[in-house]
């Protein structure tokens, strides 16, 4: 297995912070009470659940009592969505953007197939969304509006705040899926327009396999998850002790480097993008110039396959992510470049870089110094680097180079 490596996909997922390992270790072995059981070995744990609760909401500027514990962002996205037309049965209308998460977006399929319509809003070429589309979209029938607070492949960040004030003019409950912006981005639901968020613990230093949903106090909320009386009634399931432990001190951790963070990975990101730009000719960067995330740029580089940028990178033991994904031998594009509508010689070349608190200088440097022979050798094997209208037919094929 490989263990050293220089890992630049962290808004797939991240490194646990080895505070948050030992926070959580004596869960698994000394502190295995059912924090549900009435007997005082249970009933400590249930005050360490209580402590996490205050920290994640601490994190987010929330109340305690508006925090529930889920398994991923994946389910909290479910909950949020199905609590929200729930609670309001005789409205029928969803909106959303062409640019979520699966975890949004085949919900709203499913959705549709059940007698829902959803607006689906389109984003420009930098990956931005038009307010009056969506002002325009919202009528009397809207029963959700659930929109990404930063968007996992190019780091967009959306206009939150002035979604939900339009939002709330039309009675719409507002959800978000911050999973990629909680521990980047500071926020505080007391002053938000926000009635329901998202957050996940593996994209905060925190393991996999733990998360949790903001519900604003007075939203009405029908749990996804139906069982015993965990999380005040609102998702049943005994709770994953160590990994809501985990997620509290990462929230913690979170908090303390934020801005310090935050900065750093900022530097770093544009010196990487920077240097790769000027260096390598026909690249340039995916997304809005500066609203976006501090720790993600999105490179398109024309004229080769992203999928043999992220192989050769993978033999200097450099991990990043492609805009692209092989389905039955085809190569297809990622629905979030589709959507800003970039072109077919940017579209298939794009590599997303995403950093976190422990990515260092020296890393960068190596990346700069390997990307621009990668890309050279790729585009020498390439007929089709100065044949725009050929790679295009090419490409609208499904024949790859």
């Amino acid at each position: 297995m490989q263990k050293n490596c220089i890992f630049l996909d962290n808004n797939a997922t991240t490194k646990v912070d080895l505070e948050v390992v030992e926070a959580m270790l004596p869960y698994l072995t000394d502190y295995y009470g059912n924090p549900s059981s009435m007997h005082t070995f249970g009933g400590q744990v249930g005050k360490s659940i209580n402590e996490a609760r205050r920290q994640v909401a601490a994190l987010i500027g929330a109340d305690e009592s508006e925090i529930i514990f889920t398994s991923c962002g994946t389910e909290g996205d479910n909950s949020a969505i199905r609590a929200a037309l729930l609670a309001q049965p005789e409205k029928r209308h969803i909106i959303t953007t062409q640019v979520e998460h699966p975890a949004v977006l085949n919900v709203c399929k499913q959705l549709e197939t059940q007698g829902y319509s959803v607006t689906y809003l389109s984003v420009n070429l930098q990956g931005q969304l038009d307010l009056d589309e969506l002002e325009a979209s919202l009528t009397g029938n809207t029963a959700l509006v659930t929109i990404m607070y930063a968007n996992n492949e190019t780091g967009v960040v959306f206009p939150i705040e002035q979604i939900g004030l339009r939002s709330k003019e039309h009675g719409a409950l507002f959800h978000v899926d911050a999973v990629q912006a909680v521990g980047k981005i500071s926020m505080n639901m007391k002053t938000s327009t926000v009635d329901m968020l998202t957050l996940s613990g593996h994209k905060l230093h925190a393991p996999k396999g733990i998360g949790a949903l903001y519900v604003r106090r007075g939203v009405r909320f029908r749990p996804f998850i139906i069982g015993g009386q965990q999380e005040r009634g609102r998702r049943g399931g005994t709770h994953n002790v160590p990994g809501i432990v985990a997620l509290g001190k990462a929230a913690e951790l979170e908090m303390l480097h934020l801005e310090e963070a935050t900065t750093r990975e900022k530097r770093l990101r544009d010196r990487l993008e920077r240097t790769l730009i000027t260096t390598i000719p026909d690249c340039e960067v995916n997304g809005h110039p500066t609203q976006r995330l501090p720790n993600t740029t999105n490179i398109g580089f024309k004229y080769i396959e992203g999928e043999a940028i992220l192989l050769s990178l993978n033999q200097y033991g450099i991990c990043a992510s492609s805009g692209s994904a092989c389905t039955s031998g085809s190569l297809e594009p990622s629905h979030v470049l589709r959507a800003m509508g970039l072109p077919y010689t940017t579209l298939h070349g794009s590599i997303r870089f995403s950093l976190s608190r422990y990515t260092t200088d020296a890393e960068i440097d190596e990346v700069l110094a390997i990307m621009p022979g990668i890309v050279e050798r790729l585009r020498a094997l390439s007929p089709f680097r100065s044949d725009d209208a050929g790679w295009l037919k090419e490409r609208e094929l499904g024949v790859r180079s």
